[in-house]
């Protein structure tokens, strides 16, 4: 990522990584130490334990998870070697935990005081992976960067691509993706198919996202997509491979069922092809 010594107005105070494994390093604990490092950012490492990893749809009674999980207590090496890691990485500021809680349960209390979470997008099985992390995307209002299967090192946002559709979540998107597109080489602008609006959305003033971008000194490439909505996660894997880009931001959506909330179709599609970051917010 071309940073400037100066961090971008908006970037990320605190960065939060939800790390897999320690020795080696897993590939969020890499990755949020090279964007805290770019923002100037303070770095929250947190360890989840496989056993956690699989909770959705609300968390068990604490008496049961005991009997059926033994989490692991925080280890004062894994917290040196943890801050060493991140000072070497140009952290400044660092700090190590470890969850008892699942991953929708974490990232919501954690959230509340973190402005970008770090999570690798197989750190759940393959046959839940939709259902734990859509509930975690779902219910979390911070920003998150889901990294691909088989990541590995920094992130690099130089050609960043932004998923428009008209719906709140994206607005939220593209909002949240300002300190990456400000120091990106190249912005795309993926204009879809707006979304239906209800009477509220009507009567209240439109946001107009290459404007938006404009008004941020941000200059931007702007490419229609048409596609229908059974078809959108295709055609958006089409543009950002076509483009080259290595940083897609697109809101999260999904849908509520009873006790959990399960991704969409598209969101799907996206999360399961992908070989870039994501940049996601609800």
């Amino acid at each position: 990522m071309n940073m400037p010594s100066t961090p971008p107005l908006g970037a990320p105070t605190d960065v939060l990584a939800l790390v897999t494994a320690t020795s080696p390093w897993s590939p969020a604990a890499i990755a949020g130490a090279s964007l805290a490092a770019a923002f100037d950012a303070r770095l929250t490492g947190c360890y989840i334990d496989p056993g956690l990893r699989m909770l959705h749809g609300g968390e068990p009674d604490p008496s049961v998870l005991a009997l059926l999980i033994d989490p692991p207590h925080e280890q004062p090496e894994d917290r040196v070697a943890f801050v060493t890691m991140a000072r070497e990485s140009g952290v400044h500021r660092a700090s190590w935990m470890v969850t008892r809680a699942g991953i929708a349960q974490t990232t919501r209390q954690l959230g509340a005081w973190h402005d970008l979470i770090v999570i690798e997008r197989d750190m759940v099985d393959e046959t839940i992976a939709f259902d734990v992390l859509g509930e975690a995307l779902l219910t979390c209002r911070t920003p998150c960067l889901l990294l691909p299967p088989s990541w590995h090192g920094p992130v690099r946002a130089e050609r960043v691509a932004l998923a428009w559709n008209g719906s709140i979540e994206s607005v939220r998107a593209i909002h949240a993706a300002l300190p990456f597109a400000r120091n990106a080489n190249e912005v795309l602008l993926l204009d879809g198919e707006a979304p239906a609006y209800d009477d509220d959305q009507q009567r209240a003033p439109r946001f107009d996202p290459a404007s938006y971008l404009a008004n941020h000194d941000i200059k931007t490439r702007v490419r229609r997509v048409h596609a229908t909505s059974a078809e959108a996660g295709a055609a958006l894997l089409r543009e950002i491979e076509g483009a080259r880009s290595d940083l897609l931001v697109m809101g999260a959506y999904g849908h509520s069922r009873v006790r959990e909330r399960v991704l969409g179709g598209a969101t799907r599609h996206i999360l399961q092809h992908v070989n870039v970051p994501i940049l996601m917010q609800h």
